[in-house]
């Protein structure tokens, strides 16, 4: 039996039930591609059609999560695989709870000591138009504005006036619960995936990001080739081993596992790296980062997904009540 053989029947699960269903559908169909061409018996399996519980019946004993999300990147699939005892990619439940929400990334980091920009907290239907109008005074102008607990950047705002901060706001609302509202750094936009768990766990080669006018929203991400990415990403001597120390750190304090990239932007004046959030189950398309830092560092598409799905696993148990 082949190595592939040897990990048996393998569900790639893709699409789901998030705003983010579109690009998921992309990721699943390039990494079942991938792991089909290597000889995985690797199949489509489409959570918002199939009910989970059909993993266990049909027999699948791996499963490669390429949701992005919620529903998929939020600890809830996670929950389900361990439920099942199907091994998974990527983060466990708690660390994909909590990093997909990024005011509770931030509470993690801050309290650890790293840096990440300052912010405010507006939960849907308890802020007041004068906290709304307040925020400015608080992080300055210009600010970001976004749902806490969305990826891609859905929903995501650069506001450069006081008046449009509202609109900014009743924006994301629309897609969360709450509103996160960011101070704005200006300078370099860089990320950083990272392979593996704790002590083995390693930094890519870090990308910088350079969008049309400044603007890396869903278009300029996923459907425009008009982003340039960066890699070697260009830093001044000595910054990219210092971004990469940065993110190793944030990604164990979170404990992460299997995979992640984590975005950072450094402050033109300072040169100071802020953390902005660690992406759990980052994108798998034709414009997707972490295999684009992956080919820098001479690894594959097709052996990175293989890489990824042999270090599926469960989170670590303890011992069972009888």
């Amino acid at each position: 039996m082949s190595a592939a053989q040897a990990l048996g029947k393998v569900a790639v699960l893709m699409g789901g039930r998030s705003a983010e269903r579109e690009v998921s559908l992309m990721s699943g169909a390039g990494v079942l591609k991938a792991l089909q061409g290597q000889g995985v018996n690797a199949h489509a399996f489409d959570p918002a059609e199939r009910d989970l519980s059909e993993l266990k019946r049909k027999g699948f004993k791996r499963a490669f999560i390429a949701l992005h999300g919620r529903f998929g990147e939020d600890g809830t699939v996670q929950g389900a695989l361990e439920l099942l005892g199907i091994p998974y990619t990527g983060s466990g439940v708690m660390t994909s709870a909590i990093a997909i929400d990024k005011v509770m990334t931030k509470r993690v980091w801050l309290a650890e000591g790293l840096p990440t920009p300052r912010y405010v907290l507006l939960r849907k239907g308890a802020y007041t138009s004068e906290q709304v109008a307040a925020v400015p005074g608080e992080l300055g102008l210009p600010l970001i504005v976004k749902p806490a607990r969305e990826g891609s950047s859905l929903g995501l705002t650069k506001v450069t006036r006081d008046a449009d901060v509202a609109e900014a706001v009743e924006r994301a609302a629309a897609l969360d619960c709450d509103v996160l509202c960011e101070q704005f750094i200006a300078g370099d936009e860089v990320t950083c995936p990272v392979l593996g768990a704790g002590d083995d766990a390693k930094p890519l080669p870090v990308i910088r990001i350079v969008a049309p006018e400044g603007n890396y929203d869903y278009q300029n991400k996923y459907f425009t080739d008009d982003t340039q990415y960066l890699v070697p990403c260009g830093l001044p001597e000595g910054e990219e081993a210092a971004i990469q120390a940065l993110v190793l750190q944030a990604y164990r304090v979170l404990g992460a596992r299997g995979w992640g990239r984590i975005d950072v932007m450094i402050d033109a004046a300072t040169r100071k790296p802020w953390l902005l959030e660690l992406n759990t189950s980052p994108g798998m398309t034709g414009h997707s980062l972490v295999p684009m830092s992956a080919a820098a560092a001479g690894i594959s598409y097709e052996a990175l997904c293989l890489q990824l799905l042999e270090g599926a696993a469960l989170d670590p148990q303890g011992a069972a009540k009888r």
